[in-house]
This record gives structure tokens, C-alpha cells and sequence, in this order.
């Protein structure tokens, strides 16, 4: 596969961050941008096309995953838990 422009990159770091902000879960979604701001930081400076290709395809599968898990709501319901407090809208 051919190394993948920075346009690219950019498209598949926002595209990521927009399903990752679709978990019904607090947690689940501030883990999951957590670790796609994480891991794009971490590899800012790989500069090897192999590494930078498999890299790309790892996140592209990474996205799939949070498609299938973000949108399914009936996982989400599964394991409901009572909102925190960090997630309760603020009192007028």
C-alpha cells in the first residue's frame, strides 16, 4: 500500500475523534479519545513508510471497532450505570 499523505492522516485522526465522541458512556469516550490523541502523538515523527503504512492500517481497523461499538446503542444499554457527575448538566 502506498504511504498515505498528511491530508490523510489528518482525515483519519478527525474521523476517529468523531466516532470516539459517539460512546453513550462517559468513560468509554474519554478513554477512547484519550487513546486516539495518545496514539497519534506517539507516532507523530515516524518517518519510515512500512511502519507509517502499518500504522495507518491499525488505525483504520481501530475505527472500525468504535463504529461497531459507539453505534451499536443496545451494547451501550447492557451495562448502564447511574450519569457522574462530571456528566450532569449544569443547574440555571
Amino acid at each position: 500500500m502506498a504511504s498515505c499523505s498528511r491530508a490523510q492522516v489528518i482525515s483519519l485522526y478527525r474521523m476517529l475523534m468523531k466516532e470516539s465522541k459517539q460512546f453513550p458512556s462517559y468513560n468509554y469516550r474519554t478513554y477512547a479519545l484519550r487513546r486516539v490523541k495518545d496514539g497519534f502523538r506517539e507516532n507523530l515523527h515516524v518517518d519510515n513508510p512500512k511502519t507509517l503504512d502499518m500504522l495507518i492500517n491499525q488505525a483504520r481497523e481501530n475505527l472500525a471497532v468504535i463504529k461497531r461499538q459507539a453505534s451499536n446503542v443496545s451494547i451501550g444499554h447492557l451495562y448502564s450505570a447511574q450519569k457522574t457527575i462530571v456528566e450532569k448538566e449544569p443547574q440555571l
